[in-house]
């Protein structure tokens, strides 16, 4: 290997602030290495807030308020999403919906599709009754709990 390419190197090296090069060149092999000049990371402190968790008290669970106000829902029977995902109202963009705002459904009708990692999970009817309210847009993401249909 030519000097004046191991000196480029060495500069290389030097400039670069990397700590190791190794080169190999046919049968050739280059090693070049930074002595004397230690790296030491500093271990970093993260701040983790406490969490106050629930106390028992007489067999009874003491729960924590929220300032979450829950959406207002018209009578009859939410139908919550199980999972966190997409939701669409049919098998396919060409097909029609499964349900409309009126459609009579008995428990096992499947509703509409929640899309949850590359899976397509059928969501059905838990209760007979009309579809009185659909709370969520096709190919919307939805959160685990939100409500998804009102049945009546």
């Amino acid at each position: 290997m030519d000097l004046r390419k191991l000196k480029k190197l060495i500069d290389l090296v030097e400039e670069s602030g990397i700590s190791e090069l190794e080169l190999t060149e046919g049968e050739e092999k280059v090693r070049i290495s930074r002595q004397g000049q230690a790296f030491i990371q500093q271990p970093q402190q993260f701040h983790i807030p406490q969490q106050v968790a629930p106390t028992m008290t007489e067999n009874k669970l003491t729960t924590y308020e929220s300032n979450v106000v829950p959406p207002q829902i018209d009578e009859g029977h939410v139908l919550s999403s199980p999972m966190v995902g997409t939701f669409y109202r049919s098998s396919s963009p060409e097909s029609a919906p499964y349900v409309e705002i009126g459609s009579t459904v008995k428990k096992g009708d499947t509703l509409c599709i929640i899309e949850a990692m590359k899976l397509l999970n059928e969501i059905e009817a838990d209760r007979d009754g009309v579809i009185k309210k659909i709370m969520v847009e096709n190919a919307q993401p939805v959160e685990f709990g939100e409500p998804l249909f009102i049945i009546e």
